[in-house]
Formats: C-alpha cells, sequence, structure tokens
C-alpha cells in the first residue's frame, strides 16, 4: 500500500506570493495514498530536507513529492535526501509549482488549485514508480583534446598534470591557434608568444600528453568513459621521427609565392613550411596543393636537399585508433572574412585588412618585422581608422551577436599603432564600448586619454578611394548624427568571431548540438556551462561562443575538472532514466518486431539490432537492443516506436496515463 509524503516549498516569495501553499499541502494531505503532508518556506535548505528525512523514517514513506521549483534546479536534491533516509532516490517526484505557476499566474484561487493540480499528478505517477539503481559504466582514463589553441593547450596540461593520458588533435601543422598570431594582449600589453610559447613546448614535452598535429578527428562512437575515436594523421610528406626541423628544405623550395596563413596573407610562405618560427612540432609539411612536384611530376628539389632523408612523397594519411573515456571539444573561433563588407571596400583596397592582420603587422616576428606599414605601398600610416563592430551586433548581415573581443584588441590596436607611431592619429568608429573585465574600462580609457585615440560612435557607412587616400564617412550620434569624414591612410576592420570552419561537421560526428551560428552549445548556461547535452563530452574556450583569452583559459580549466572529475573512479554511476524494450520470458514474447526505425532516429546511436535464437542457436527473431551506456533519456525511440514495446524507465505509458487520469478524474 502506498504511503506517500508530500512538501511544499513556498520558494521565498517565488511561489509563496501568488501561491497558497499552506492551503495546497492541507488539501495534498487528503489525495488518497497521502499519509504526510506540510510547507516550508526553503524546502532546499539543511532544515526542509531534514524535514523530509525524518517524514521518510516515522512516517515509513514509500514515495515523496516535493512541490518547489523546476527538477533540473533541486532534484538531486531532494534525491539524495530521499537515499541519505533509506528510500530509493528515483521514488521521489517533483511537482514544478514554481515556472508552470507561480511564474506565470496572478495571485488568484486558480492558481493555488492549479498548484493543486501538478501535486495531484506528481502523487499519482509516484505511486507507479519503482527503485531504479544506477548504471555502473566502466571508464577509459585516457581523454581525447580537439583543437591546439590556447583552451587546447590548458585544457591538455591540466588534465595531464591531473596524472591521465592525454590524445591531442590539431588540424594545422603546429598547435597555438589565433593567440599565436597575436603581437601582445590586453589589458597587460604582454606579448602573447612569451606567454604561450613555453606552453606549447610543456605540451610536446609532457609525458602524458601525445600530440597529433596536422591531423583531423575521423570518427567517433561509443559512450561516455567507453569512446572509440578515429584520428587522421594527414601526410605531411615529411618523416617527423627523421626529420631535424634545420628548415634547410623550406628556403631551397623553388616554389615561393604562396600566400601564407600564419601571416594572414601579408607574407609569402614555400610549398614545404613551418608555420611560423616557434612552432610545435617545429616539423614542415608539404602542401600537395601547391607543391611544384604533385603537380607536374617534377622538382622533388627538398627530397634532394634534405640532409636527413626525411622527405616521402610517397607518405599516405595514417588511422589511428584511440580508446577514450572522455572528449574536449576546444576548436575555438574563426574570422569573418572582410569581403563580406563590400561597402568598406576589402578586396579592392589593400589598405583595408582586418584585425588579426593588423596584429601581424604589429608582431615583432610579422611580414614587417614590427613596424607598421601600409600593405600597399610599404609607407608608413599618419592615420589609421579602426571600425569596431565589422558586422557584429548587425541583424542585416546575419550576425546580431556581440563578438565580445573587438572593444578591447580595437582599443590595443589604437594603442600599439601610437607606440609605433608616435605622430600618427588613431581613430575609431564604435557602437558603443563593452569592456566588462578586470581592468578592461581602465584598459579603453587609457587609450583614448593617454594615447589620444579619437573616439566616434557612429557607424561608418561607405569607404572609398580618393587621391591615393581612404575617404571614411560615418556619422557622429553623440554630435546628433554630425557627418564625419576622415582621410586616412589605412582601414582596420574589427570584424566577427565566427565559429570555426566544420563546426557543423563536427558536431554531427560527436552528436552534440550547436546554435544557429554553428558555435557548440553547452547543456545548460548556468549549471552546466562546459558540458554538452552528450555525456562526457566538454567544451572549452572559443569553439562555445566568442571569448577572450581569460575566459577561454577559465573555460578550459573547467573542463579539464569535469574530465579529472569523471576519471576519478574507475567507474561511472549514470542516470538509470534510459529507455527499455519491453519483454519477458522467454525474450521471443518481446512485442518489438524489429523494424528498426528507432535505430534510424535515435541521435545517440544507442540502439542496434539483438538477435533471439531458440534452443537449437537458430535466429528466429531480431528486436531492439538498446545500450544504457549510449541512452541519454530522451525518449525519441518510445515516440517513434509503432508497437509500443519501448518505454522510458520513471515515465512508462502507465504512469503517464496516471497522470492524465488524475486531472480529469478530479
Amino acid at each position: 500500500m502506498a504511503r506517500i509524503g508530500v512538501f511544499i516549498c513556498h520558494c521565498g516569495e517565488n511561489i509563496g506570493a501568488t501561491v497558497d501553499c499552506r492551503k495546497v499541502a492541507e488539501e495534498a494531505g487528503k489525495l488518497n495514498g497521502v499519509v504526510f503532508s506540510s510547507d516550508y518556506k526553503y524546502m532546499c535548505s539543511d532544515p526542509g530536507q531534514s524535514m523530509i528525512k525524518e517524514a521518510i523514517i516515522n512516517q515509513k514513506l514509500t514515495g515523496v513529492v516535493v512541490s518547489a521549483c523546476s527538477p533540473r534546479m533541486h532534484e538531486p536534491t531532494f534525491r539524495k535526501a530521499c537515499a541519505e533516509a533509506g528510500l530509493n532516490p528515483y521514488l521521489c517526484e517533483m511537482a514544478n509549482i514554481r515556472e508552470h505557476c507561480s511564474w506565470v499566474h496572478e495571485k488568484e484561487d486558480a492558481t493555488t488549485k492549479k498548484a493543486l493540480d501538478l501535486v495531484r499528478t506528481s502523487v499519482e505517477k509516484v505511486k507507479n514508480n519503482h527503485a531504479l539503481q544506477p548504471i555502473k559504466v566502466p571508464v577509459s582514463k585516457t581523454a581525447v583534446v580537439i583543437g591546439g589553441g590556447v583552451a587546447g593547450i590548458q585544457t591538455s596540461l591540466d588534465i595531464a598534470n591531473g596524472g591521465h593520458k592525454v590524445i591531442l588533435i590539431e588540424r594545422e601543422p603546429s598547435i597555438g591557434g589565433h593567440m599565436s598570431q597575436l603581437s601582445e594582449t590586453f589589458p597587460t600589453l604582454d606579448c602573447s608568444q612569451c606567454i604561450l610559447t613555453p606552453r606549447m613546448v610543456e605540451v610536446a614535452q609532457h609525458p602524458n600528453i601525445t600530440l597529433y598535429a596536422y591531423s583531423e578527428l575521423e570518427s567517433v562512437d561509443g559512450f561516455i568513459g567507453n569512446f572509440n575515436v578515429r584520428i587522421r594523421k594527414k601526410a605531411g610528406y615529411v618523416d617527423g621521427k627523421r626529420c631535424t626541423g634545420c628548415g634547410l628544405c623550406c628556403t631551397k623550395c623553388p616554389t615561393k609565392k604562396i600566400p601564407s596563413e600564419f601571416e594572414q596573407g601579408l607574407k609569402n610562405r614555400t610549398a614545404i613550411y613551418i608555420p611560423f618560427p616557434q612552432a610545435v612540432p617545429n616539423k614542415p609539411v608539404i602542401d600537395r596543393d601547391n607543391c611544384r612536384f604533385f603537380q607536374t611530376g617534377k622538382c622533388q628539389v627538398c627530397q634532394k636537399m634534405c640532409p636527413a632523408d626525411a622527405i616521402d612523397f610517397e607518405q599516405k594519411d595514417e588511422i589511428i585508433e584511440v580508446k577514450a573515456g572522455a572528449i574536449v571539444l576546444a576548436t575555438g573561433f574563426g574570422v569573418k572574412n572582410t569581403d563580406f563588407f563590400p561597402e568598406y571596400g576589402y578586396g579592392k583596397y589593400k589598405d583595408v585588412i582586418n584585425g588579426l592582420q593588423f596584429e601581424r603587422l604589429a608582431s615583432a616576428s610579422g611580414p614587417t618585422q614590427g613596424e607598421i606599414r601600409r600593405p600597399s605601398d610599404g609607407k608608413i600610416p599618419e592615420k589609421i581608422v579602426f571600425i569596431a563592430c565589422a558586422g557584429s551586433r548587425d541583424p542585416a548581415k546575419g550576425i546580431p551577436y556581440c563578438s565580445k573581443i573587438c572593444c578591447m584588441y580595437t582599443a590595443k590596436h589604437a594603442m600599439l599603432y601610437k607606440h609605433k607611431v608616435h605622430e600618427g592619429t588613431p581613430y575609431v568608429f564604435y557602437m558603443d564600448i563593452r569592456a566588462a573585465g578586470k581592468n578592461y574600462d581602465e584598459f579603453t580609457r587609457r587609450a583614448i586619454e593617454d594615447d589620444g585615440a579619437k573616439y566616434i560612435r557612429g557607424r561608418v557607412s561607405t569607404i572609398y578611394e580618393k587621391n591615393g587616400k581612404l575617404i571614411v564617412k560615418g556619422a557622429d550620434t553623440l554630435l546628433g548624427g554630425k557627418p564625419v569624414v576622415v582621410e586616412a591612410d589605412m582601414v582596420v576592420l574589427a570584424t566577427a568571431a565566427v565559429s570555426s570552419e566544420g563546426s557543423e561537421i563536427l558536431a554531427q560526428k560527436l552528436h552534440v548540438s550547436y546554435d544557429s551560428y554553428n558555435f557548440f552549445a553547452e547543456a545548460h548556461p548556468k549549471l552546466k556551462p562546459v558540458e554538452t547535452n552528450t555525456a562526457g563530452i566538454y567544451l572549452a574556450g572559443a569553439c562555445q561562443s566568442p571569448k577572450d583569452i581569460p575566459e577561454s583559459v577559465a573555460a578550459a580549466s573547467g573542463a579539464a575538472a569535469k574530465v579529472i572529475g569523471l576519471f576519478s573512479n574507475s567507474e561511472l554511476t549514470r542516470e538509470p532514466v534510459v529507455a527499455k524494450v519491453n519483454r519477458s520470458a522467454p525474450p521471443v514474447f518481446s512485442s518489438c518486431m524489429g523494424c528498426g526505425l528507432c535505430i534510424k532516429i535515435c541521435p545517440y546511436q544507442a540502439i542496434d539490432k539483438e538477435d533471439i535464437k531458440n534452443r537449437n542457436g537458430d535466429v528466429i527473431k531480431k528486436i531492439a537492443r538498446i545500450n544504457p551506456g549510449l541512452c541519454q533519456g530522451c525518449g525519441t525511440c518510445v515516440a517513434f516506436c509503432r508497437s509500443k514495446s519501448i518505454d522510458l524507465e520513471g515515465y512508462s505509458n502507465k504512469q503517464v496515463y496516471e497522470e492524465v487520469a488524475a486531472l480529469l478524474n478530479e
């Protein structure tokens, strides 16, 4: 016989202001099967939980209903309290009378009645609950980190320093990401290479880290704690074990006019190249698409000149298979191409560049050795116009979000320009200044007050060339929309930060969610900011949304902490709320017809087919089989099953029907 306890939470005034909680408790006590009912101001507090524990013990409760806020918020709290009192935690249900009632209705009798209806349905459901046991999953204590920028580096080092193995995958020939391209970093103006390079070397030398540069994720299957990861190590046509990194092959290569990706097209590279001097690994790769040998069958100069005999034109892509317990996505961000802004003349005028190109001009290791010079003629610009929000916060361009870092790096660019060209004048067109970070606002004020940057609040409408100058036309909204015209020598666009190339395809390989802009989506913005909807896969850095370096590093360490927490036990305990195929003994009596529809629609690839054999070992039927380690309990298969052979543990058809009946037969 059911003995249910009902506990009504006031949630301060969140619920109590519109719902008569005392009356709900009194009426709930009259429901069939309810032997105890009470209300309290904060049920999630220690006294509230103690009340639940005491009632379970003293009243010998077989089920508990807590009427409070969202289960997503405090269901683990109340389930833990029940378990501590000796009640199976899955015999505890929550009725959400905050989001589903008090927050969406005014204070009136109907609101209290609706709260009671929600309690009534939960009481009927918990009567039909049965004890569930957590699922135990073995854990492979190796992590795969995808992306070798500052976030991927931080994550890898944190996990490795925690005593676990890490496989770091980077699709470029070197790790470092966009941070390696920067000249200096805000708000301290310290050298990015001085910060980053030692960490890059530490990754390469760490005994717990295996680095696969110039490699990409091929495929992933399995589930949390037991992922099977296939990595495609792309052919670079250089034997990394033999190569000494002397660079002779690069200097002798006759194909020398290929725009350098690292230098953002401001300098050329050869067909065999090392991306930048501090690259890790510091080994060259051959760009097959531009190599004269691969195009014509002639040349092989690099092979002839290599003293280590490391050039191998027969090298093929290699598939490497590893087992991993967790995967961290740290693929970073991309920068919107400035040809996206024809009104600003990019592509037509060489002296209209983007922020990353300016970083390379300002860098001591860049194409001009740190001197700010115009790409068109190499002259030092006397006036530079910096345009913030180029594409960002612009619904007309399809990018309504803020790119977050632009205000800060634009202020930094104005400073760097003044530090190098003392007589120069930087102009900054901006919408508003968003500098929300430690010492960030002070940094932007420095650019204005100490370095003389002329900030103009307004949009730039057009840029055109006249007499060797770039004519920048805009308006100053602080002066009532007064037209502003600046004759500039160079224009720098703070173009929008976008998701990295291939993010959508990668998300589909990993079965993780992504937003409409192809940034990876977190499971919950507050409670699970570095977790994805797929258990065991985590997020680090700007692959999730535009982030600056400190925020990327913090997120990376957060993801690493989650991985180390996962690896702290040899077995993982998972929620038992998973799909289950109805079957009786012998299993041939299962109503499943083996149609396979559930296999096709399962977003987590948790379902396959099982052979049902007779005593002679002959296959007489095929039915669906659900892997509880992969299943995330989404219920999609339950909805699609034609024969109604699948139920979701804790949410069976009978339980749902009883909830509906409780409302219809009040």
